[in-house]
């Protein structure tokens, strides 16, 4: 999704961000468990302006100091880049991916079944459609967000086609975007 993004050329439009969507987005940081209220204002300052810059292929970046926080596919739920979760790893569910999965992930390729069902891979429990942090065995940060194409238990019964498509990955576009130009 951010192999080819531009902040220069990607960048459709940018303004602040309205009350509900920041509202929106602690309350989902909040719903997943993974953060506390203290940790949630220094990741969302509740005294600095956060603007929404929105991009092409219908994707919306939340933003503080020009520093991308959060994307936004569509009408879905903002969703932490890679940079918060290396901060907080227990915003998103985790799955962890065989060492034999890492290079195609770096590579920007979806992930299959069969590198989430093999020894040295790990599936938490998760419904179809949920945002997962994708972890490689043996490494401690995540080196990709993606949404599940198939619940967990159905990964393991079919282990069969793509399991998790990849949103966000180490060393795409916005991972190596420090700012936006405003």
């Amino acid at each position: 999704m951010f192999k080819k993004f531009s902040a220069k050329e990607s960048v459709a439009a940018y303004g602040v961000a309205k009350a509900s969507k920041q509202r929106e987005v602690r309350a989902f940081l909040l719903k997943s468990g993974g953060i506390d209220n203290k940790a949630l204002d220094i990741l969302l300052p509740p005294n600095k302006p956060i603007s929404v810059a929105r991009c092409h292929e219908h994707v919306s970046l939340l933003t503080i100091d020009n520093k991308p926080r959060f994307f936004q596919v569509r009408e879905g739920p903002f969703i932490p880049t890679l940079r918060i979760l290396h901060r907080y790893p227990n915003i998103l569910p985790h799955v962890q991916v065989d060492r034999g999965a890492i290079k195609h992930i770096l590579g920007g390729a979806d992930v299959m079944c069969r590198g989430l069902t093999t020894p040295g891979a790990e599936l938490s429990e998760f419904n179809e459609g949920a945002y997962v942090a994708i972890h490689a065995e043996g490494k401690q940060n995540a080196l990709g967000v993606g949404i599940s194409k198939m619940s967990s238990a159905d990964i393991k019964k079919i282990n069969s086609g793509v399991g998790i498509e990849l949103l966000h990955y180490l060393g795409d576009a916005l991972w190596k975007t420090d700012t936006l130009a405003t």
